[in-house]
């Protein structure tokens, strides 16, 4: 297996990278460093069958592992080797990893994965100068990323997804891109057409209902008793009050976000790292605010914050007066 020239270390997504004699995959999320490494050996396979696949840990790496698994065969077959937590490696990996970059093993491709925590970012960083191809695994956490995210995962199934659907999806999952890379799997192997709002609730209606998502969307709607029903169910289902009232946050925060930009003529999209879909759902909310209100569902809010982590001895009933009080607050304008 010849393998490719090095190239200049240009950070590509983890479903374009293509093979080359050196791969570094940086970046926190673990979903997406595992296909970038999967995708390079399959790559691999795809050229040669008979490629060996050598698999390194950094944390239990021994002195010379590296040399032997990059060195050439009898039969001089292709050789790809996998360097697994660059920023667990043992000082014998960090000076093998400097050794070989000096002097690397022809027909041998080199994958090096590192986390971006400190701990060997100096070895990365030598990778990188070394002509790698940097694969970006960075943890994804805004909103927009979610949403692209699935329409991606979607996308590659040859499938698509109503704006509705894929923010119903993301509420049901939370923070976990593993969960929804399953729950794309899921909605793609078992339904047919576009994804809809109404599919992905016949899945995942139960936990989309009784979400902090949910309970912030009707308490800045107004709607109290719809709020708290959803509270209490959510609670009653074993959901914590601290992301209860983190998602209550996070609603507001929008709404003030949107606000504040339409002021200075910011695009949300763009500059505050919005989704498309918050961005229109809150200017519609929006309409049915007053600054003075939102200051005092926000200062709830925070009052709820710290009493669920330990300033009240009652966390269910914090989150629960901060719901009613968000509601009234909406209502003041109407």
């Amino acid at each position: 297996m010849p393998a490719p020239r090095a190239r200049s270390a240009v950070a590509v997504p983890w479903d374009r990278v293509e093979l080359a004699p050196l791969v570094l995959v940086t970046g926190a999320e673990a979903l997406l460093a595992e296909r970038a490494v999967d995708r390079v050996v399959q790559l691999a396979r795809e050229q040669d069958p008979d490629v060996e696949v050598n698999r390194l840990e950094g944390a239990g790496y021994q002195a010379g592992h590296l040399r032997v698994a990059a060195s050439p065969s009898l039969f001089a077959e292709a050789r790809l080797v996998v360097v697994e937590g660059l920023e667990t490696a043992t000082d014998d990996l960090l000076a093998d990893l400097t050794e070989y970059l000096a002097d690397p093993t022809p027909e041998v491709v080199l994958v090096v994965r590192h986390s971006g925590a400190p701990r060997g970012r100096k070895a990365a960083d030598a990778v990188r100068a070394a002509g790698a191809v940097v694969v970006a695994a960075e943890a994804i956490k805004r909103d927009a990323d979610k949403t692209a995210f699935v329409t991606d995962e979607l996308r590659r199934a040859g499938r698509r997804a109503d704006p509705a659907a894929v923010r119903a999806l993301i509420e049901a999952c939370g923070n976990d891109l593993r969960e929804l890379a399953s729950a794309c799997s899921q909605l793609v192997a078992d339904t047919t057409g576009t994804v809809t709002a109404d599919v992905v609730g016949r899945y995942y209606g139960g936990r989309v209902e009784a979400t902090g998502f949910r309970v912030a969307d009707a308490a800045v709607a107004g709607r109290a008793g719809e709020a708290v029903a959803l509270l209490r169910h959510a609670l009653a289902t074993g959901s914590d009050p601290v992301p209860l009232v983190a998602a209550l946050a996070l609603k507001l925060r929008t709404l003030v976000k949107v606000g504040a930009a339409r002021g200075q003529g910011l695009d949300p999209v763009k500059d505050l790292g919005l989704a498309s879909w918050q961005v229109d759902r809150a200017r519609r909310e929006l309409a049915g605010w007053t600054p003075e209100a939102l200051a005092m569902a926000i200062r709830a809010v925070a009052q709820a914050d710290a009493e669920v982590k330990g300033a009240s001895r009652d966390p269910v009933f914090a989150v629960e007066r901060a719901v009613l009080t968000i509601a009234e607050a909406a209502g003041s304008r109407r």
